[in-house]
């Protein structure tokens, strides 16, 4: 490993950048210096501003091009401590468009569509609780407590714990599955005793079974924690406290959930109903 590299990282460590943050923070800069085959510090910033534009040559996605944006703004204003070259690194404005929801019927029939056990056990832990996948992947097996019925997400986005609300039905599968999969400390333990499954893994697992589901929506295990969301919203809960089950650091993240309820959506009034006829029509309707 460079000292540019071991530098690189430790200016992460001690900051509490989570380990998917430093890989991809470390990926982005490997990826600088690919491209012009020369260390990342002897660039110009011309010559990095020109990467940029290589990227969406390439039609790299909004979401791919800013995560880079944002490790090589690090690097150069944290560990090289450049920080003019930060201002010829600006972010792309990504498309906002609203995240796929599944009814309820679409979320039952996605998952009897899961094959017992692992699929479907997922797939259940994932909407019952409204995680991402990498808080999926992380739950242990004391994060469960059935005493108080809760689920404890640790170390999530923003390197922060929550807890969330436990089912009954999802601690009888949950008890279930650990019965026959006594492997700690992971709820969902990968190849090797010391690992949980990958995010590849259950993402291709995932689109196997909307693919089996036949669902018309282009549906992914993220997709769940949007339903999760949008249908907590319409049983009533409010925005407040989705947020902070959500895990949410800006209530406007939370509240965009408000454009996909249905209930609300019909509680709002129709602008086009609340108009009266026109006069030419009541006079024709009393003709007729």
């Amino acid at each position: 490993m460079s000292v540019l590299r071991q530098r690189l990282i430790e200016d992460m460590q001690v900051r509490n950048y989570s380990p998917r943050t430093v890989e991809a923070y470390v990926a982005a800069v490997a990826k600088l210096a690919r491209h012009f085959q020369r260390s990342p510090d002897q660039l110009s910033g011309e010559e990095i501003r020109a990467f940029q534009v290589d990227l969406l040559a390439r039609k790299t996605s909004w979401s791919q091009f800013n995560q880079i944006v944002c490790g090589l703004r690090f690097f150069y204003r944290t560990t090289l401590g450049r920080p003019e070259v930060v201002v010829m690194l600006p972010y792309g404005k990504r498309p906002k468009s609203l995240p796929v929801v599944l009814s309820m019927e679409e979320v039952a029939q996605l998952l009897a569509a899961a094959k017992p056990g692992r699929e479907r056990m997922l797939l259940e832990t994932a909407y019952g609780c409204g995680l991402r996948i990498s808080e999926l992947l992380g739950l242990q097996v004391t994060d469960i407590d059935a005493s108080r019925m809760v689920v404890t997400v640790r170390h999530g986005k923003g390197a922060k714990d929550r807890q969330v609300p436990l089912s009954a039905r999802l601690l009888t599968s949950l008890r279930a599955w650990w019965c026959t999969h006594r492997q700690k400390p992971w709820l969902f333990p990968g190849k090797t005793p010391a690992g949980h499954l990958s995010d590849g893994m259950v993402q291709r697992l995932a689109q196997r079974v909307v693919a089996r589901a036949q669902l018309r929506k282009k549906a992914t295990l993220h997709t769940l924690r949007h339903s999760y969301a949008t249908h907590l919203l319409e049983a009533g809960v409010d925005v407040v406290t989705l947020q902070k089950l959500l895990g949410h650091s800006d209530l406007s993240t939370t509240a965009r959930y408000l454009h996909l309820s249905t209930r609300q959506m019909q509680k709002l009034p129709n602008v086009l109903d609340l108009l009266g006829l026109p006069k030419e029509e009541k006079k024709a309707e009393g003709q007729g």
